[in-house]
């Protein structure tokens, strides 16, 4: 295994130990930085998306920003202004919180629309326009969102179109009764100042930081993952179906395709190509398998699925209808 492995490896059983109960959290933050996209966090107060997300940035060689997101934000508060300085009578640029390489979008969805516009721009050109003057963004750049998917009061629905520049969109659940003991025992120590920040202290914390040579040396080695042709066509055919899946004889397709309004764009194929390339590499192997592909199904896909209303009416969900396609697409 290269060293990058190595730390790769170190890094997702740091997270893991930190953030109790939460593994699959874990390996969906590497594999988002190994692939070069952004994240949306889904999932109930109190558990640890926040705390998972500030633990990753204090194991990069990267500058962090987190930003508590507010209906009364404006775009200026995210990419910066300009502010005039009479000592010049010129006007000089002051950079925003998006300026830093890992963003931390606290609670994403309670900012208006054109907050949520200002942000893609920067999620998806990875530059900031201010005024007729387009200022770069730092690399690596990588913004992990989070949503609070119990009140709907006070927040906006994120558009389609950002939505789409998500890589993932990962789905946190409470942890068992065994975590939550484990949970309880790491808060008691923390108050009694006995808990000294696993992610500073510990060796295999040590051993996970990733400067940006190794990030890049990490990412190398995921694009040269082999996928084979038959692999990579079951791939396409998930995707696929998504748009049209009366193509199977099945009563089960004829239901799904009643259930979708607008299918998966070809980013969705792009991102299950690099995170099924990615989690292979975690797994310490050089070549793609369909269960790589279905491990990331739900979560490359979930988010870039329109329902329709009778889907809705009927209570079924995107996680719901990618059960349906994992179930009908056969593999090779």
């Amino acid at each position: 295994m290269t060293a990058a492995g190595v730390a790769f490896q170190s890094l997702v059983e740091a997270l893991s130990d930190a953030v109790i109960g939460q593994p699959h959290l874990a390996e969906r933050l590497a594999i988002g930085l190994l692939s070069n996209g952004h994240l949306l966090i889904e999932g109930a107060p109190g558990l640890a998306k926040t705390r998972a997300v500030k633990i990753l940035a204090s194991l990069l060689d990267a500058s962090f920003k987190r930003v508590q997101f507010t209906p009364d934000l404006l775009p200026s508060d995210i990419t910066g202004t300009e502010i005039f300085r009479p000592a010049d009578s010129a006007f000089e640029f002051q950079p925003g919180p998006v300026f830093n390489q890992l963003i931390l979008a606290d609670e994403i969805n309670r900012a208006p629309a054109k907050v949520q516009s200002a942000l893609l721009e920067a999620m998806a050109e990875q530059q900031v326009s201010v005024g007729n003057t387009t200022y770069n963004l730092p690399e690596p750049f990588m913004v992990v969102a989070t949503q609070n998917p119990i009140e709907h009061e006070g927040t906006y629905d994120l558009p389609q179109a950002q939505l789409d520049r998500f890589l993932l969109q990962v789905v946190v659940d409470y942890p068992g009764a065994e975590n939550e003991n484990r949970i309880l025992e790491l808060a008691r120590a923390e108050l009694r100042d006995e808990y000294k920040s696993a992610e500073l202290t510990s060796n295999r914390v040590a051993q996970a930081f990733i400067d940006n040579d190794l990030l890049k040396q990490a990412r190398l080695e995921t694009l040269d993952v082999h996928m084979s042709p038959a692999v990579q066509e079951y791939l396409v055919q998930l995707v696929v179906a998504t748009r049209n899946a009366s193509v199977y004889a099945s009563d089960t397709a004829q239901i799904m395709a009643g259930d979708i309004e607008h299918g998966a764009s070809p980013r969705a194929t792009i991102a299950l190509d690099r995170c099924a390339r990615a989690r292979a590499w975690l797994k310490s192997r050089d070549y793609v398998t369909p269960d790589d592909v279905q491990a990331l199904a739900h979560d490359c896909l979930r988010h870039r699925l329109v329902l329709s209303l009778s889907a809705q009416s009927r209570g079924r969900s995107s996680d719901d209808v990618i059960d349906d396609l994992l179930s009908m697409v056969p593999v090779g």
